[in-house]
């Protein structure tokens, strides 16, 4: 007989070791404890929940109060009267249509068309002072998501997913919570784990979008199902061990692994029965409008998620763009009251809902919720419409929950809102303050690709210190 196909009592023991040491390897990874070992410093949050508005949701009409725009309403903008931004020539000066009033104890001033997450004033952190490096949606969707304008990097939550690991072993450790109204510009590299392992990217899930449940065979047993796998694991960790340069290899195993075990898991975590009507009516997921109800759902969702253990859950309002303008997203080129008047109700609610619900369970403390777009608009409006065009030099993000101090301000754009002026911040600084919170140095996590250590921050980025807590 060929000796390489001889099972010696020897090669029984080393193979066992190595089986046995590869079962053990693979559960300190995904344990929590190990995951407190690479982090930098103590956390102040464990979860993310990421809201994004794709289309570029307009800071002067929403969060950045701007009463020279009132007073001069319909003149030239000094110094701009012949600006040319992305769609051409701007006409004048326009103030909100909607006016502005204190919320909170804080009095931050805030656009009345959103009254239910004006609420929440007193426990968000604004940052006036965002800029982006494009102004076209589909790079600069990217860029807020990953720190990269160009496709092919690892999005937020993945670096999340690869520095942390997960909090439970039955859903995946990122989700990306798509609008029913479809994917954001660029859709999947928003949330792609670039060039990081395949586990890390996001799994895509919706409440209007129902699981497809793969039954157990009848003749199969549990036990012998549980047996199986069990078997199946030790001969892939055996595997694993000695072919240490097959890592995607391993990462897309331990996908389809998730996937299983998903299969019992996330079901449970889409079934809304068991909330209670109030809730149901909190979030407004029966609301007669279906994108408002739908995106309700989502909201709902996200809360199980985060309940759940999901580490870092982005939840999308609204989408690309159609080719009619304001239709799907906040891309308000032409109409923007009558866009604004039908998207903010869809947002306002749920998302204040959310908010709400997750305060009331205690769940702030560890879970820090952000707001993005991917850039802002400007203060005139768009020659010839009543829209306005795009602005990447300055706009608004906010943060609140886990480790945030609520009811400040950080940072200013001019007199109109054209260009952050005070405390000018790039996206880097954004997610080197969101991993300083998650307990991580932004320096530090790195990912050796190409050549070089990449990092979500490239070689860029400070934490924003007055934001925290």
């Amino acid at each position: 007989m060929n000796d390489s196909l001889t099972l010696t009592r020897r090669h029984f023991l080393r193979d066992t070791t190595i089986g046995l040491t590869g079962v053990a390897l693979t559960q300190l990874l995904s344990n929590e404890a190990f995951a407190q070992r690479i982090q930098h410093h103590v956390p102040k949050a464990k979860q993310v929940l990421q809201i994004f508005c794709p289309g570029a949701a307009s800071h002067i009409d929403l969060w950045d109060h701007k009463p020279a725009l009132e007073k001069f309403d319909g003149t030239p903008m000094p110094g701009g009267e012949k600006e040319v931004t992305f769609q051409g020539k701007n006409g004048n000066l326009m103030k909100s249509p909607w006016p502005f009033a204190p919320a909170g104890q804080s009095g931050k001033q805030l656009t009345t068309l959103l009254p239910y997450l004006t609420k929440h004033a007193d426990d968000i952190a604004f940052i006036h002072s965002m800029t982006s490096r494009s102004n076209t949606h589909g790079p600069a969707n990217v860029f807020m998501a990953t720190g990269s304008v160009r496709e092919g990097f690892p999005a937020a939550g993945a670096w999340a997913s690869y520095a942390l690991g997960s909090l439970n072993d039955n859903l995946p450790t990122f989700v990306a919570i798509t609008d029913v109204r479809g994917e954001p510009p660029n859709g999947k590299a928003n949330w792609s784990n670039g060039f990081l392992p395949a586990q890390h990217q996001a799994t895509m899930l919706a409440a209007h979008q129902p699981l497809r449940n793969l039954p157990r065979p009848a003749n199969i047993s549990a036990d012998e199902e549980q047996a199986t796998r069990a078997f199946l694991q030790r001969l892939n960790d055996a595997h694993a061990q000695r072919n240490p340069s097959e890592g995607e290899l391993r990462a897309r195993m331990a996908s389809y692994e998730l996937a299983a075990r998903m299969q019992l898991a996330a079901p449970e975590v889409t079934d809304f029965k068991s909330e209670s009507a109030t809730i149901h009516k909190l979030y407004g997921t029966d609301d007669s409008n279906p994108l408002k109800s739908a995106y309700a759902r989502n909201c709902l969702l996200a809360r199980r998620l985060l309940e759940r253990g999901v580490r870092y859950v982005s939840l999308y309002c609204a989408s690309r763009a159609s080719g009619i303008d304001g239709l799907l997203n906040w891309d308000a080129h032409r109409t923007l009251k009558t866009d604004y008047e039908r998207h903010c109700p869809i947002l306002d609610q749920p998302t204040a809902a959310l908010l709400t619900d997750l305060k009331q369970r205690g769940m702030l403390k560890d879970v820090l919720v952000l707001w993005t777009t991917e850039f802002g608009r400007m203060p005139t409006h768009q020659e010839g419409t009543t829209g306005r065009d795009h602005n990447p030099d300055g706009f608004t993000v906010w943060m609140m929950g886990a480790g945030v101090k609520g009811g400040v301000s950080y940072g200013a754009t001019d007199d109109f809102g054209r260009r952050a002026v005070e405390n000018v911040s790039e996206v880097y600084d954004f997610y080197a303050t969101v991993l300083h919170l998650l307990g991580l140095n932004h320096e530090r996590l790195t990912y050796y690709h190409n050549g070089t250590n990449r990092r979500l921050t490239d070689v860029h980025g400070h934490v924003i210190r007055e934001v925290l807590a």
